[in-house]
């Protein structure tokens, strides 16, 4: 697959069609396959700190996340197909239940969350089986009984919601002792599974105001959302910013 790089980040050229054709493939293979999803905050944080770019590219597929990616790709003449999201991997992930059954693992948010995504998974998704969960607080120490645990449960997908870059670091440390198909670090997708938290409506995603939406469910985000601007900016002065991998 052709790639894009971007601050550092070598971002694969697929589209969310092409991505679910390329995983329904590899769980049919006898190994993990890692999947990140930055999006613009942290490919912004990536450009001034190139170890967090070279742990996002030690990932089987990087897939852009962010509607930043997208624009400045577009801005240096080298389009990414489409912005390709975390939630719409793990959404379509589930909805694969229905043609072969799968299994999933959630390692994410706050105690008891995990547990209201895996009822509602059962509910909504037939064929998809949630067969463990955990939330996501917990410490280096801890992840030896986590993974023991996965291990034991054998399933074909794993879902990591810790936030940027701790779900990465997990994932990235302890991917050669995972027993598993997928496994994908997705934030806040478990929340908005568990019925706590809201996406977007459809008119403020095909405008690309996902994140005037969020800014306006939660003001403390502010400074945060501030990368895009910061981003759209770096991208104009610097050439080299957007460049083939």
């Amino acid at each position: 697959m052709k790639k894009v790089n971007i601050f550092g980040i070598e971002i694969d050229n697929v589209s969310l069609k092409e991505t679910m054709n390329l995983l329904e493939g590899e769980l049919d293979n006898d190994r993990l396959f890692t999947i990140a999803t930055p999006n613009t905050e942290i490919a912004m944080e990536a450009k001034n700190k190139p170890d967090l770019a070279r742990l996002i590219n030690s990932f089987d597929l990087v897939v852009p996340d962010g509607i930043g990616l997208i624009k400045a790709s577009k801005m240096r003449k080298l389009p990414l197909k489409e912005r390709v999201t975390g939630f719409d991997i793990s959404l379509e992930l589930l909805k694969l239940g229905a043609r072969r059954p799968l299994s999933f693992y959630i390692l994410a948010s706050k105690e008891g969350r995990s547990q209201m995504a895996a009822d509602n998974i059962h509910k909504t998704y037939p064929g998809a089986s949630v067969v463990g969960n955990r939330n996501g607080y917990f410490t280096e120490a801890d992840e030896g009984e986590i993974i023991e645990k996965i291990n034991e449960l054998n399933p074909d997908v794993v879902f990591v919601g810790l936030g940027f870059p701790k779900q990465e670091d997990f994932i990235a440390r302890n991917k050669d002792k995972i027993r598993a198909k997928i496994i994908l670090g997705n934030g806040g997708v478990t929340d908005i599974l568990a019925g706590v938290s809201k996406r977007a409506p459809d008119i403020f995603i095909k405008l690309h105001l996902e994140w005037f939406y969020r800014l306006l469910q939660e003001p403390s985000r502010f400074k945060r959302q501030l990368a895009l601007p910061k981003f759209i900016l770096s991208v104009l002065v610097d050439k080299d910013s957007v460049k083939e991998a």
